[in-house]
């Protein structure tokens, strides 16, 4: 049943977050991880380290739809390969740094950051204006070796890729925004892939892990996201296209700050 269970909630949540991802072009984590937490506590799975097992979970997703999508975007000759190469080293390190920190958090305070980013971004989702800016040029210097590994350490902590705080940095520093999606792709693969393989590295000692869990990482939710959202994230363009686009990403925001909020609400309680 643990198996069946699981198998069935998974199947749900990743053909719904296919189909929000191909409308609104938003990344997976910042739905997974709150659904993960859902299934997982519906199934009857808790203890101080579950939500790391969603985080976890939610990254290693990213890293194929996030490769998926640069290479994707690549074709189209969207990516932009310099501010790529001059912000992965920081991204890395700051995701490395953001394995071992939520590792050595409890589950609620995983939770309490989800729960206050998760609303900064639904908020920024709901009322951000296309024409904001910080400046003309992505930051340099002492700015970028700060803002790197910060953008790479709060998306881990939060299981998510580059969109949530790439595309909204990149758009408030004058680049495109379809430049700027495709570019913060390349921020998930960064963010995803070492983070996972720290994920898997540790987490071994941890009780009361749903089945099939290595590390903190769990194979049924990877295996089974991964392929709902291939078959369902079409549908979501496809819808995409026949719909008004402003009143989805508004209703989105607000889903997404009131699954922010009960997070944070769920933290304070605990």
């Amino acid at each position: 049943m643990d198996y069946f269970g699981l198998l069935a909630l998974m199947l749900a949540i990743g053909g719904v977050a296919g189909v929000i991802a191909g409308m609104l072009g938003v990344g997976g984590g910042i739905v997974l991880v709150p659904a993960f937490y859902f299934a997982f506590v519906q199934l009857g799975y808790g203890g101080p380290k579950l939500m790391q097992i969603c985080v976890a979970s939610s990254l290693a997703t990213i890293t194929v739809t996030s490769l998926r999508s640069v290479l994707s975007h690549h074709k189209k000759g969207a990516v932009d390969w310099d501010i790529l190469r001059q912000w992965a080293p920081g991204i890395v390190a700051g995701a490395l740094v953001g394995v071992l920190a939520a590792a050595g958090l409890k589950s609620s305070s995983l939770m309490l950051v989800f729960g206050v980013l998760g609303l900064i971004v639904g908020l920024y989702m709901a009322f951000g204006r296309s024409h904001w800016r910080l400046g003309t040029d992505m930051p340099k210097g002492m700015a970028r070796a700060i803002a790197s590994p910060v953008l790479g350490f709060l998306s881990v902590l939060m299981g998510i890729g580059g969109g949530s705080f790439g595309v909204p940095m990149m758009t408030l520093y004058g680049r495109p925004i379809h430049r700027a999606v495709a570019t913060a792709a390349g921020f998930g693969v960064l963010i995803a892939v070492p983070s996972v393989i720290g994920f898997m590295l540790s987490g071994w000692d941890v009780a009361d892990k749903p089945p099939l869990t290595i590390g903190y990482v769990n194979l049924v939710a990877f295996g089974v996201i991964v392929s709902m959202t291939m078959l369902t994230t079409p549908l979501g363009v496809r819808l995409a296209h026949a719909m008004n686009p402003r009143p989805l990403k508004l209703a989105f925001a607000l889903f997404i700050a009131l699954m922010a909020a009960n997070m944070l609400r769920k933290a304070l309680a605990g």
